[in-house]
């Protein structure tokens, strides 16, 4: 099986490549900078195949798409900086990324007949209530340019396609860039206090297991809309932090605080992102590890415990 895979300079993409490679399926990665631009930690994503390809240049993925000929396309590029989304100057820009781009990519799936799989957000939906969200409702609202864009994008893949994984996920976590827990370690080293929202709840997503998911459905026909984070139960921003620091032995206090007492975003967070993952279970796919076990396998992958 061979893979196209987008964004590998980014937290998601690194993972995907790096399963591909220990499958023995034929990975090749992409993503804006003329050469591969994630760490450099010697991980096989740094030794297969690359190319630069501009997802919001049409010509450019649908020669691409057509040269490589995939077997699937794992689509992990978007733009995902949440608050800078919200600055005038940049909706233009957010939009041809995460909606243009993703629809470039559609359609040229569409003509070689090819896989799909789009990664999603639980900032499609408005996080009003307590309910999780089920995959397959269409209840949308998003708060945000950045869920409204990401809604977007899922709408252009399942208009464009028939044979299509659409995947949200939340709280993501993995060895590129940055993220919740490399934030806190450092504010946690630096402080003797830290103020985190206890009233927004959801669950966190390693890379490296959603990863492993996503070479599974790929091998797989049960196309779909579906929810995919780590299992241990729903959480606040509070509760992560806190077992962050019990497994950090950092001592550092943490104060709960609402979102409103927080202040600070320039983007409205949803607070109910709780994702119902049954469908996972029924499609037959293995959940991914316990939220704590994620955790502690990462502090470990970058030398914090």
């Amino acid at each position: 099986m061979k893979l196209l895979v987008t964004g590998v300079a980014g937290q998601l993409g690194h993972d995907v490549m790096n399963e591909l490679y220990k499958r023995g399926y034929e990975g090749i990665g992409s993503d804006l900078a003329p050469q591969y631009s994630g760490i450099s930690d010697g991980s096989p994503v740094t030794k297969m195949p690359y190319i630069s390809l501009d997802i919001t240049d049409k010509n450019a993925v649908e020669k691409a798409i057509e040269e490589i000929n995939p077997d699937v396309v794992v689509h992990c590029a978007a733009w995902t900086a949440v608050d800078l989304a919200e600055d005038d100057d940049k909706v233009d820009v957010v939009r041809r990324v995460n909606v243009d781009g993703t629809k470039n990519i559609a359609e040229a799936c569409k003509k070689i007949d090819c896989k799909m799989v789009y990664l999603s957000t639980d900032y499609v939906f408005d996080g009003q209530g307590t309910e999780p969200w089920d995959p397959d409702c269409k209840d949308y609202k998003p708060l945000n340019v950045y869920g409204q864009t990401k809604l977007e994008g899922e709408l252009a893949v399942s208009e464009t396609l028939d044979k299509y994984f659409i995947v949200r996920i939340a709280w993501v976590f993995g060895l590129n860039g940055k993220n919740f827990i490399k934030t806190m370690i450092n504010i946690g080293k630096t402080h003797d206090s830290v103020r985190v929202v206890n009233d927004q709840i959801g669950t966190p997503t390693y890379t490296l297991d959603l990863s492993r998911l996503l070479v599974d459905m790929v091998e797989t026909d049960k196309y779909g809309y579906y929810h995919a984070t780590n299992e241990g139960g729903y959480i606040s921003w509070y509760d992560f932090c806190c077992e962050i620091y019990r497994q950090c032995s950092l001592s550092t206090k943490v104060i709960p605080v609402s979102t409103a007492e927080y202040g600070l975003s320039k983007a409205a967070r949803p607070f109910n992102s709780r994702l119902d993952k049954k469908k996972l279970v029924e499609a037959g796919f293995k959940p991914l590890p316990t939220w704590k076990d994620a955790l502690s396998r990462y502090l470990k992958e970058i030398g914090e415990i």
